[in-house]
């Protein structure tokens, strides 16, 4: 009779036990695909490149992905995180990218206000994980404005990039995330390089 409620109990318990909680993991873009080398500066200005503006759900350090494939729904992973929030880690990205292009004498991340220099400030639009035909896809939409003094903007334009990730798995999608990053920055570059001596000199 004791046997009952012992098998009892030890069903209660099993009932009652608690998931494991999974790791959290830190993901980091692969290295940048290299811009076109420039045959010469741009200009003999700097670039300053300013951290990325970015709004409500993309200023998180948590990979987002959407719930359906019209991506009108987001939601953020909890245990799936970048190891730098994208707003820097997309400013890094570009000032080491333009920095080895050759475009300027000097590109940085940050420069005194006083300092006549062309600004390169970046925002946020789409940054996110989308189904897609039983498969993922990453949406990359990034706004860039380029400004020289107080003038009107050199530069002020929307770069959008869809790249299907390999396979399932969330290292494919980070490698499909850095794909699409590369393919929105050189797009930028194409229309900065294009600028030739914009400064007057």
């Amino acid at each position: 009779m004791r046997s009952i409620p012992l098998a009892a109990c030890v069903c209660l318990l099993a009932a009652c036990s608690v998931a494991p909680v999974p790791d959290v993991t830190y993901y980091r873009l692969p290295a940048p695909a290299p811009l076109p080398h420039a045959d010469r500066p741009l200009s003999s200005l700097p670039i300053e490149v300013e951290t990325f503006a970015a709004d409500g759900v993309y200023a998180e350090q948590a990979l987002l992905y959407a719930t359906s494939p019209s991506a009108n729904a987001l939601r953020a992973y909890h245990y799936q995180l970048w190891s730098q929030a994208p707003s820097t880690a997309l400013q890094d990205r570009l000032t080491q990218m333009l920095r080895d292009s050759g475009i300027a004498p000097l590109v940085t991340d940050r420069l005194p206000a006083s300092t006549p220099a062309l600004r390169v400030r970046g925002n946020i639009v789409r940054y996110e994980r989308v189904p897609d035909a039983g498969g993922f896809k990453v949406i990359v939409a990034l706004g860039v404005r380029v400004d020289q003094g107080q003038g009107e903007p050199l530069i002020e334009r929307t770069y959008r990039a869809e790249v299907t990730a390999a396979g399932a798995g969330m290292d494919a999608t980070v490698a499909a995330f850095a794909a699409a990053v590369d393919q929105t920055l050189a797009r930028f570059y194409a229309d900065l390089a294009a600028l030739g001596g914009g400064d007057g000199d």
